[in-house]
Parts: C-alpha cells; sequence; structure tokens
C-alpha cells in the first residue's frame, strides 16, 4: 500500500469493505461486532434500508444547488429539529467542530451587540469540541493545543462539574458572554456531571445575560435516553450544536439556536458552501423519522440500563474496575491503569471498542442493538477485561 495519505491517525491493521446493522466484515470476511458507531455515528447501524434509500433516490435527483437557492429538505429538517428540541432556528454545517465555530461566532457576535468589546466565553477542562483553531482552543486538552499555538483568545477555563467555580469566574469577569459545555464529557471518558449541574449552569446564564451553549454532538439524537441530553434537566438552552448521528454517517452539523440567540445572526454573517445540501437534508429527514418511529430514545435508556447492570454483574469482584457508568447508551469502563492496548486485543477478537482519556473503556453501541447482542457486548468486554488485568 502507498503512503499518500498524510499521518493524522494511527489506524487499525484492518480494513472494512461491509456493514449490516450492527456488524461489519473485513476484507478477509472476518465478521466484527461494532460497539463504537463511528465514535457515536451510526446510531441506525450499517446499511439501514431506509438511510440507503433515500441517499440512492436522492442522489439521483439533486444534490447540491447552493444556499443562494431555497432548498425544500433543509427547511423541512429545520421544522424538525425544532420540534424535537424546543430550539427555534438553525444554520446547517458540514461537521461538529464547524457547528461549534458557528456557535463561537454566534456567542462573540451577541457579546458586541451588548457593547463588550473583547467577548469571552468560559469552557471546561476535559472538553472536546473540535480541532479547528477556535474549537481545538474551547477544547479542554493540552495533547489537542500542542504546536498549534498562538491560539485564540477569548476563553476561559473552568473545572466540568464545578458550579462554585462558574459562579467565582462571573463575580471577576465583565466580558462573559457564554459557557459552552457538554452536557456528557465525550472524548474526556464519559463523564457524567451532577444530575443539577445543567440546571446551574442555566440558572447562572439567566442571572448574567449569558448564552448557555451546549455541544450534543456526541450526546444528541437519542443516545442518552432522551432526544437531547439537556432533556433530562427540563431546561433550554440557548444554542445547541449537533453532528454525529444526525447524518447516520452522511457529513452534516447544525447549530440550533433558541429565543434571544434565534436571531443573532443575519445575512452575510455566516454561510457554507455545502452545509445543508439536498443530499445530506433528505437522509438526516430520514434518520429523525426511523428514531421517531422506533421510540430509539426510550430503547437506548432501556438498554444503557441493561448493559450496565450486565457489566455490574460480571466485573464487580475484579480487582483494577475503578468504576462503570453510562447514560442511555453512552457507557464507560474506567480502569486503574492505562488500557488503550485493550483497542487492538479486541479487534483481534471480533470487537470495536474504543478507549479514551487513557484508562477508560467507551462504548457508543448502535442505538438498534438488541438484548441478544447486548449480552454478547458484555461477554465479550467483560472476558477482556478479566484477562487483561488478571496479566
Amino acid at each position: 500500500m502507498t503512503d499518500t495519505l498524510m499521518h493524522t491517525y494511527s489506524p487499525q491493521a484492518v480494513t472494512f469493505e461491509k456493514g449490516e446493522g450492527i456488524l461489519l466484515w473485513d476484507e478477509n470476511g472476518k465478521q466484527y461486532l461494532d460497539a463504537l458507531s463511528g465514535i457515536a455515528v451510526c446510531g441506525l447501524g450499517h446499511a439501514h434500508p431506509a438511510i440507503s434509500e433515500a441517499i440512492a433516490d436522492q442522489a439521483k435527483t439533486l444534490i447540491h444547488t447552493s444556499n443562494l437557492y431555497q432548498i425544500k429538505h433543509q427547511q423541512e429538517l429545520a421544522d424538525r429539529l425544532c420540534e424535537v428540541s424546543g430550539m427555534d432556528k438553525v444554520f446547517f454545517s458540514n461537521s461538529g467542530a464547524e457547528a461549534n465555530e458557528a456557535a463561537i461566532k454566534l456567542a462573540r457576535l451577541y457579546g458586541h451587540q451588548k457593547n463588550i468589546d473583547s467577548p469571552e466565553i468560559i469552557v471546561m477542562e476535559g472538553s472536546f469540541h473540535g480541532r479547528t483553531l477556535a474549537t481545538l482552543t474551547a477544547t479542554g486538552n493540552r495533547k489537542v493545543q500542542a504546536g498549534f499555538e498562538p491560539l485564540v483568545q477569548g476563553f476561559v477555563r473552568a473545572p466540568y462539574n464545578d458550579i462554585e467555580a462558574i459562579r467565582n469566574i462571573a463575580q471577576n469577569s465583565q466580558n462573559i458572554v457564554a459557557i459552552l459545555v457538554e452536557p456528557v464529557l465525550g472524548e474526556g471518558g464519559i463523564q457524567i456531571p451532577d444530575t443539577d449541574y445543567l440546571n446551574g449552569i442555566r440558572e447562572i446564564c439567566n442571572e448574567n445575560d449569558w448564552l448557555m451553549m451546549l455541544d450534543e454532538i456526541q450526546t444528541g439524537m437519542c443516545r442518552s435516553g432522551q432526544w437531547f441530553a439537556f432533556q433530562h434537566n427540563n431546561i433550554q438552552p440557548d444554542v445547541m450544536t449537533l453532528a454525529k448521528a444526525l447524518g447516520n454517517g452522511v457529513p452534516i452539523g447544525a447549530c440550533l439556536a433558541h429565543g434571544k440567540a434565534a436571531d443573532v445572526f443575519q445575512p452575510g454573517m455566516h454561510g457554507s458552501t455545502y452545509g445543508g445540501n439536498p443530499l445530506v437534508c433528505r437522509v438526516a429527514k430520514t434518520v429523525i423519522d426511523t428514531l421517531d418511529n422506533s421510540n430509539a430514545a426510550e430503547h437506548a435508556k432501556t438498554l444503557g440500563t441493561y448493559i450496565l447492570n450486565g457489566f455490574n454483574t460480571a466485573l464487580k469482584d475484579v480487582n483494577g474496575v475503578n468504576d462503570i457508568r453510562g447514560m442511555g447508551l453512552l457507557l464507560a469502563i474506567e480502569l486503574d491503569n492505562p488500557c488503550v492496548e485493550l483497542v487492538s486485543i479486541a479487534l483481534e477478537k471480533g470487537l470495536l471498542i474504543n478507549v479514551t482519556a487513557e484508562r477508560v473503556i467507551r462504548l457508543l453501541p448502535p442505538l438498534i442493538m438488541n438484548e441478544q447482542q447486548a449480552d454478547q457486548l458484555i461477554n465479550m468486554v467483560s472476558e477482556i477485561v478479566r484477562s487483561f488485568l488478571s496479566k
């Protein structure tokens, strides 16, 4: 194989050629159980008939016209997203990083409209928001930022799940205009905050006339057991970003705004050549309809609890397992030592998992997984964990 790709990844030594449901097959015909969903992207699994049909039919009809013209599927998708989220307006992009860039720009513009010359956004340690210059600066991980200085100004950091730290910042800064936060830290190791954490942030934003901006790129689209993770808290954000599972593998991102944030952008202030084209919007509409018709959020909640109970039973007496946690089908097993090598070990056994934050096995299985497949996942993961920790 020629070496013509930039070395931005160190991929596993496997090439997948076919997928169906929660299964993948490599070029040698070996079968794998996919417990990662392309990092929370393929919520409906692989080669879902409704998604495949939407792609093929729309590709034969119309793929792109640009946002210089009205796009029927784009408007219909925006309507559906606002319906299930309670938001008011949507801007479509091509990725999660672009959606977060839009949110950052919106927050800065909101600040300037309030006559704040140097608007600042509170972001959280351990967070991940993307790899563009602004979003990697917002990300709370020094590894992501190293070598790309000078970073973008205008971000103030706070510890995750620490309301008092945010209140202290509020008392000592006149330039804060927004808080950008993940409802659950994804890349940070499926860190689930206190149940009232988001409510506390909503309260602080209300008190200070700040924008509450939620990065739901990994948590959204039913994965948490609700359409969006903020809905567990009975609150409404001012801005929310989506991507990943919205297109089930077709690249699409979205920045949604509500209330005072909904009309901050005006024509000419932001844009995207490909964003919201007929193809991706047709597919995303199909994703929403399919999730809705299958009651996917409730299934994710129920199955997530089932899997957590299974792991707690299978690993309850295993030394070296620090924690087992989850929300819906955002699942994590945290060990007491680095365990990145488990990714290769699992792959050899026909299982796709991820290790993040060095010690956390992250599991993001497709939302279409059933109990029999969940049992298989529990058994396979528990076996490799026990074997790894017994060395």
